[in-house]
């Protein structure tokens, strides 16, 4: 398959057929039966749902190169993308079974990840136990931005993409009737301060911190009944692990001092929570200059990203790094009813990872 429409019809095949996190039957299906063409030396199939992991090599401890793109889809569609990542990782195991005979002493894994939209397809590929099989010394992933000319390679020094939770507070005082509320315990003012509290949280001591109040929710409409539970919910961003860690705390301790204050009891859940993607920094010169070499041009970009990826969980196992690579700078915004990911892209992303692959 190496006419470059044929990669086109494969992306576009698989933009048509979306399907969100947890059931990517389709790209599945899709992947596994393109690898057929192909002579990889293993292919695991079903992993952590429905990833597919491929391998060219034949010594598990030779030093490895890895890279991923991921299948999901949002439910308005593939509207981020992934459609693009999965096709130029089609490409890239093209690419490097034309040119087996170059990569005699190392090992090639090429992983497509399925759930990343909920941040729970990186843990379950590794919780598969398959990639701490291989000598993995360095792992690459990207993706497509909107906002940057075509083809132009985004490179964060540090941190690509912050760290981020949602957080649930359940708050349990006592209802009671609404012409005595003094006899039972309300916990709307408490709300309304933890509100106030976290608004603090934003942008404190130079580091990039953001809370977002996401809901309320305080009694039911009962007129005669002074609410008796309440729930808040937030956001919370950081660009690094340790200060994701540090807001975490923080935010805690207020909900427990106000709820202590009013008599409540409180608990706690935890939605989504995604790692901070910190780059390695030998990684991203590596990126850099295999983006030279194909040839594409390079920007860095200081601050990282505020959306989260979780390709954050393989770098705390491994070394690696994650870039951008710009979709156009009149694109809709991701996730935007109107994005489509640019077909132009595919060549040039699997040449860079090829040139990655080389490198090793």
């Amino acid at each position: 398959m190496n006419d470059m429409t044929d990669y086109k019809e494969i992306r576009h095949l698989l933009h048509e057929h979306p399907q969100t996190a947890g059931n990517e039957q389709f790209a599945h299906d899709l992947i596994v039966k393109h690898l057929q063409g192909l002579h990889p030396d293993k292919v695991y199939t079903h992993v952590g749902g429905y990833g597919v992991i491929a391998l060219w090599g034949k010594d598990a401890s030779a030093p490895t190169v890895a890279f991923r793109a991921d299948s999901d889809a949002l439910p308005i569609g593939h509207r981020c993308g992934h459609d693009g990542h999965t096709t130029i990782l089609l490409r890239l195991a093209e690419l490097v079974d034309e040119n087996v005979s170059a990569f005699q002493h190392i090992n090639i894994l090429l992983l497509w990840q399925p759930a990343e939209e909920t941040g729970e397809g990186a843990r379950a590929m590794l919780e598969s136990g398959i990639l701490q099989q291989y000598n993995i010394q360095s792992f690459y992933a990207l993706h497509n931005l909107p906002g940057y000319p075509l083809g132009t390679v985004v490179l964060c020094p540090r941190t690509f993409a912050a760290a981020s939770t949602g957080v649930v507070y359940h708050l349990d005082g006592r209802e009671t009737h609404a012409s005595t509320p003094e006899l039972g315990i309300n916990p709307g003012m408490a709300i309304a301060e933890i509100i106030n509290r976290f608004n603090g949280f934003n942008g404190r001591d130079g580091e990039f911190r953001q809370s977002t109040l996401i809901c309320v929710r305080i009694g039911q409409p009962a007129f005669g009944t002074s609410a008796g539970h309440g729930e808040v919910m937030f956001t919370l961003r950081a660009f690094t692990n340790d200060e994701m860690e540090k807001l975490l705390s923080e935010a805690n301790q207020v909900v427990d001092e106000v709820s202590s204050r009013y008599g409540l009891k409180v608990s706690r859940s935890l939605v989504e929570p995604f790692r901070a993607t910190e780059n390695n920094g030998d990684c991203v010169e590596a990126i850099e200059k295999a983006a030279e070499d194909v040839p594409l041009c390079v920007r860095y970009q200081m601050e990282p990203n505020r959306w989260s990826e979780d390709f954050a969980e393989y770098l705390l196992h491994f070394k690696g790094a994650m870039f951008g690579i710009g979709s156009g700078e009149h694109q809709p915004e991701l996730h935007h009813p109107d994005y489509d990911f640019p077909d132009a892209l595919i060549e040039p992303a699997a040449q860079l990872f090829f040139r990655l692959a080389s490198e090793l």
